[in-house]
């Protein structure tokens, strides 16, 4: 049976236009005892004419915190009712800096403005040497936000428009989809890595996950959300193509939303997935469901890495590695890989253990084996998708 998810329909909304859905379910993944916090969500698109296929992504866009908001106000000796202009848009300048620029994370030219501003002396000093050097800014910066800038250098005052324009604008988080449109047409599906730390005493959390982690579908909100197609992320055209799918942490995301799709539309293709995270007992994400879908046959094959379960760290790669042999068997067999997550580690690992998996089992030079994985699989045949990030 082919894929017969619906077809995109000529929806007014997009990143341009999001729509204003609501969540219906917000819950952890992780358990007590987790280092993390990761948290399945789902967003109601009910009404809204979206539709999406697996592979996809949802943009969000994510509010500051109302506290953070009003920190900044403070400390910058406004009201928040001061009329402000983004783009043609009037409002009150705290509806703005809610809504339209990211407050967590300061920008170099905000500092160097701020520098400038400041009276003669020490502070100052400091301040502007900081500012000619790049890696000394960079470390200055990592972990501040606006508040703890302004309370470090206070009294500095700046103009409505002279301060937006110092400021990041808010870009939309994209999230791949990790529910499939066969079973869930009018819902979305996300697993978020929430990102909460603190620092100059204060809790900071990430911008988008942060918004989300907050929001409860029993209180009044709004989350303007719009589907971000895949290019190249999409399930084979083949029902009974073989999958091989890694995708440690909120990368196994989309091939939770591969594995519903293909079980509901009776695809016959063997289903291989690499889940990797820090321990069994508490980031496990959708162990049960998983471990049904093996039950029933749907996935084929379940190997985990959970890095510190043991002594030494285990990850995804070095369990591609050990079953090596196999998972060269499928290649030639013609299965499609699939790799979601990490583009600064995880990817590159995957990618130089399918090499060295074709130099090991597949017999191939050095040279062979990595024309065979970057052009054979990835651009000839098409059979290497990455999302990565």
């Amino acid at each position: 049976m082919t894929d017969t998810s619906p077809p995109r329909t000529n929806t007014p909304y997009s990143r341009a236009n999001p729509f204003p859905a609501r969540i219906t379910e917000n819950r952890l993944l992780t358990l007590p005892g987790s280092e993390k916090e990761t948290r399945h969500i789902v967003v109601d698109i009910a009404g809204s004419g979206i539709s999406y296929q697996v592979g996809d992504s949802l943009g969000v866009f994510a509010r500051n915190p109302p506290e953070v908001v009003e920190e900044m106000l403070r400390a910058l000796g406004f009201s928040g009712e001061e009329t402000a202009s983004v783009q043609g848009q009037q409002a009150p300048l705290r509806e703005i800096l809610s809504r339209q620029f990211v407050l967590n994370r300061p920008t170099k030219k905000f500092v160097r403005a701020l520098a400038e501003k400041l009276p003669p002396g020490e502070s100052r000093d400091r301040l502007q040497a900081l500012c000619q050097s790049e890696p000394d800014l960079d470390a200055y910066l990592h972990g501040k936000d606006y508040v703890d800038i302004l309370q470090a250098y206070p009294g500095v005052s700046f103009g409505v428009d002279e301060l937006l324009g110092l400021l990041g604008r808010a870009l939309p988080r994209l999230y791949s989809i990790a529910s499939a449109p066969a079973i869930h047409p009018e819902a979305v599906h996300l697993t978020v890595a929430v990102v909460r730390f603190r620092s100059n005493g204060r809790e900071k959390l990430g911008h988008a996950s942060g918004y989300l982690a907050r929001l409860q579908p029993t209180e009044p909100h709004q989350l303007p959300v719009y589907v971000q197609p895949a290019k190249h992320f999409r399930l084979p055209e083949d029902p009974a193509a073989s999958l091989i799918m890694v995708g440690p942490g909120t990368g196994v995301a989309p091939f939770r939303a591969f594995l519903q799709q293909r079980s509901a539309l009776g695809h016959t293709g063997k289903n291989w997935l690499f889940f990797g995270e820090q321990h069994r007992a508490t980031d496990f994400f959708y162990e049960e469901e998983f471990l049904e879908f093996h039950r029933k046959g749907v996935l084929s094959r379940l190997d985990t890495a959970f890095s510190r379960d043991q002594a030494h760290k285990v990850y995804v790669q070095h369990r591609m590695l050990e079953h090596g042999g196999t998972l060269w068997a499928w290649l030639q067999e013609g299965a499609h890989i699939y790799v979601c997550g990490d583009a600064h580690r995880m990817a590159k690992d995957v990618h130089q253990a399918l090499i060295e998996i074709a130099q090991r089992f597949g017999g191939l030079s050095p040279e062979e084996a990595a024309h065979y994985v970057n052009v054979t699989l990835a651009k000839e045949e098409k059979r290497y998708h990455k999302d990565v990030y």
